[in-house]
């Protein structure tokens, strides 16, 4: 387990869609903190444990509380059927019904959300609509390009012929389920017409854009389209970077990402 497991691996049930999906969460940082709970939300193949020590480093750095979950479908949440598609509104529908349905049950209002990727764009969605503090993503989609189709396919050929899967096995209840759900759902060409820019068009609050000049999944106008959208967005965009800033540049990300939480106290 990562080291941000000090504090217990919990499970929160909540009911969608018909049924009850439970969601495995943790605490890190401090118990108690006057600033609003961060929220992290993990990239497309992501999870509780493949955040490793990032939010615990980061909320102890910085006197705050953090939230970290498994979407359904990731971690040691309810897997997903194999047979069961994600459907190309999913992040839609994380950001507008399954969040706000998890943070009510955990008690957190008005959080900030701190997202990497797909966990990006959810929660940009999310702020669109709901009342946040503030929001930090770190290598957002806001529509779909090229080069993250390509290298998405990339990601295919390593699970089926590389050293992924069995990475990424350690992380899941069901591996598979979560590979395929995501890859099958970028690659599928009726997904090249995604786009969220009108949502981030509506959002108010605080917001700090980061990306990697090496980003291999998306061209700078993914944070840049963000600020001439949301005119209030700063941008932090890290050298000797790819799609992970908080594991390329990690005190880069810790250092920046806290003052402008604090900053906006």
């Amino acid at each position: 387990m990562p080291s941000n497991a000090a504090s217990p691996l919990l499970f929160a049930d909540i009911a969608w869609h018909g049924r009850t999906v439970r969601h495995e969460y943790t605490w890190a940082g401090a118990a108690a903190s006057d600033h609003p709970t961060v929220v992290f939300l993990h990239e497309g193949l992501g999870s509780v444990s493949l955040w490793r020590d990032f939010p615990e480093r980061f909320c102890q750095a910085h006197g705050l509380r953090g939230l970290v979950f498994s979407r359904y479908g990731y971690g040691r949440s309810t897997a997903r059927p194999l047979d069961e598609p994600l459907p190309h509104d999913f992040m839609h529908q994380q950001a507008w019904e399954v969040l706000p349905a998890l943070l009510a049950q955990l008690g957190v209002e008005r959080p900030w959300l701190f997202g990497h990727s797909d966990g990006a764009s959810i929660a940009l969605l999310h702020a669109a609509r709901f009342p946040v503090s503030g929001v930090v993503v770190m290598a957002p989609h806001i529509l779909v390009e090229d080069i993250g189709v390509a290298s998405i396919g990339q990601a295919r050929e390593a699970y089926l012929h590389g050293p992924l899967r069995e990475r990424l096995a350690r992380h899941h209840l069901d591996v598979d389920s979560a590979f395929w759900g995501w890859n099958d759902a970028w690659l599928d060409p009726a997904f090249r017409s995604w786009d969220i820019r009108g949502e981030v068009a509506r959002i108010t609050a605080p917001l700090l854009a980061i990306q990697g000049e090496g980003d291999e999944y998306g061209t700078l106008e993914q944070v840049e389209g963000i600020q001439r959208l949301a005119p209030q967005a700063e941008l932090l965009v890290l050298p000797d970077c790819g799609h992970s800033p908080h594991r390329d540049q990690v005190q880069r990300v810790i250092d920046a990402a806290g003052r402008f939480i604090l900053g906006h106290a």
